[in-house]
């Protein structure tokens, strides 16, 4: 089963082939994305990768977290959950 890992800390420049360079070193990436802005389509600044098993995952963090990448000090975690929003805000009563 794959194992989703959050990467924070990424630099505006580092692309998904670099991400997943620097992690297949610990095993199997099944998918590498980029978090981005929808207006200006600029990294984010931080991305999820996906690895085959959690012992891979293990590993990567191990491997990974507070490490530099492309000049920056990366996080590597497990990802939390997505949870559902349901207010979205904005209106005004």
């Amino acid at each position: 089963m794959a194992r989703k890992l959050y990467v924070g800390g990424l630099s505006f420049s580092t692309t998904e082939d670099q991400i997943r360079e620097e992690f297949a070193k610990f095993g199997a990436v099944e998918s590498v994305t980029v978090i981005r802005d929808r207006y200006s389509d600029r990294s984010r600044g931080f991305g999820f990768v996906e690895m085959s098993s959690d012992s891979e995952a293990d590993e990567a963090i191990k491997g990974l977290n507070g490490t530099t990448l492309d000049g920056r000090q990366i996080t590597v975690n497990y990802a939390k959950e997505r949870t559902e929003r349901t207010d979205r805000g904005g209106g005004r009563y």
